[in-house]
């Protein structure tokens, strides 16, 4: 255990157990059922201790439900689909505007990237919820908010005037500011925002949240793009950890390894909060090519703002040039690919990991159609043993990464390959692993052994639930006989 132990030893302490050792850990949730058919007891807080309740959501529990055929699948979703709004969300008022804080489960702060994703599903029901709809308003105001104290955060305090209290960030070699959490550069934790704001605004029409604070949040995005582009050198931010971990620090003093300067955003870190080995991620370009075209779509809608718009669609364009001349590669099998990461001097890294953006989640963040002939051999060669954490055992075959190490499954990836296919086979088998490696909790976790789900990390992680709920509504539209079954 190093000195300054990280985000990862620390959960492995308190998380890495067996299912039953894990029930306690949950919060104030019902007790863990049986796995006999007809006693699927909920695993939901009682209604008077959830965070949040929508009329709207409960609706859409009752009828995906009674779709459902298979009684173990339905309380799975019972239980996942509306965890975030038990579990994770704080609203009130800042600054006289709607407020929404959204912790990830089991730890007490914001990722910019968690809290977006884990409210997306219940996206569709804010027409019919006024409530809900407030609670996405004080949502995007919280991250515009957030961008405004540091554009490189990933993760932000409860209390916008507060230090850190994670263990594992209080020692850390960066500009930490009050209000952060934690300051892990990672280009999704801008991208994330734009895209919850761009789906609130077309799902509604509804333009108030899009205020001046929320503009100037924006061309700060646009700026930190353009600074990460590092054609001018290496730009303001570094980051060093005390910690034995590679993949805790970015080398060279904590501005990452070498890359040449083609037009691509540098990264210094991944979605799963791990330093990248080559800088120029490639699913978290793709994903900011996406965000910028959604940007200046709003931003000449709302605001009329035609020269942003213009700059946010250059940008775009250039990232896309780029990545189409830097970041395809030929596999050995024969087809082109994307990689995972370049340096922009031809050296490029092929792999995928469970966190999204990654290479097999691109369609599903609208980076790509699903049936983009480069995407589909990418995403094939993402679960195969061409990637080093493609992971098959007795239990399952999933998607994991240098997070959890190696065996350990991520159930996102699951979640990520079913959303990601229109195969009726794949999507089976997807819900079958699914349903067979919760280990008795009713719920998703951050990742399992291979050969053993009772093994596994992070009891309470709200966006691996919240995406299996996502899924669940999708299928009862687009494959209700799966769920029938």
């Amino acid at each position: 255990m190093p000195t300054n132990p990280s985000r990862r030893d620390l959960l492995k302490m308190f998380a890495l157990a067996s299912g039953s050792a894990m029930i306690g850990a949950l919060p104030a949730m019902a007790g863990a059922s049986s796995a006999s058919p007809g006693r699927f007891v909920s695993r939901r807080p009682p209604p008077a201790q959830r965070k949040f309740t929508s009329a709207a959501v409960e609706a859409q529990i009752t009828r995906t439900k009674a779709a459902i055929g298979d009684p173990e699948l339905a309380w799975l979703f019972e239980n996942c689909y509306p965890n975030t709004l038990d579990t994770t969300v704080n609203t009130g008022t800042l600054d006289g505007k709607p407020d929404t804080f959204i912790v990830t489960g089991d730890i007490d702060a914001m990722w910019m990237r968690d809290s977006s994703a884990q409210v997306w599903p219940y996206l569709p029901l804010v027409p019919k919820d006024t409530a809900l709809q407030k609670l996405f308003v004080g949502l995007i105001h919280r991250h515009a908010r957030c961008i405004a104290i540091d554009p490189y955060a990933n993760a932000f305090m409860p209390d916008p005037t507060a230090h850190t209290t994670l263990d594992w960030a209080q020692s850390d070699l960066t500009d930490m500011r009050p209000g952060v959490a934690e300051r892990k550069w990672e280009i999704d934790s801008l991208c994330y925002p734009i895209r919850l704001a761009h789906g609130y605004w077309k799902t509604t029409g509804d333009t108030t949240p899009f205020d001046d604070d929320w503009r100037a949040a924006m061309h700060t995005v646009l700026k930190t793009f353009r600074v990460q582009q590092r054609k001018d050198g290496p730009g303001p931010y570094h980051f060093q950890r005390n910690s034995p971990r590679a993949s805790e620090n970015p080398p060279l003093d904590g501005y990452g390894n070498p890359a040449k300067p083609v037009g691509l955003i540098f990264s210094m870190f991944r979605p799963s909060d791990d330093a990248c080995l080559y800088p120029l991620f490639v699913p978290a370009n793709w994903f900011a090519v996406t965000s910028l075209r959604q940007l200046a779509e709003m931003s000449q809608a709302v605001h009329h703002d035609n020269a942003f718009a213009g700059e946010c669609r250059a940008l775009a364009n250039e990232v896309e040039a780029a990545l189409k001349q830097y970041a395809l590669m030929h596999d050995e099998r024969g087809g082109e690919i994307w990689a995972y990461e370049v340096d922009g001097f031809g050296n490029q890294l092929f792999m995928d990991d469970a966190n999204a953006p990654s290479l097999s989640s691109m369609a599903y963040l609208g980076a790509m159609p699903m049936d983009n002939p480069t995407y589909c051999r990418t995403r094939a060669l993402a679960w195969s043993h061409r990637n080093p954490y493609f992971f098959s055992g007795s239990a399952a075959e999933g998607i994991g990464g240098p997070h959890e190490g190696l065996r350990m499954i991520w159930p996102m990836s699951i979640t990520m390959r079913a959303l990601t296919t229109h195969d009726a086979g794949e999507i089976r088998q997807c819900l079958q692993w699914l349903k067979t490696t919760h280990a008795g909790t009713g719920f998703m976790h951050e990742a399992f052994d291979q050969d053993d789900p009772k093994h596994f990390t992070r009891a309470w992680f709200a966006w691996a639930n919240t995406l299996f709920g996502e899924l669940i509504v999708e299928l009862a539209q687009r494959h209700p006989e799966l769920l029938r079954a």
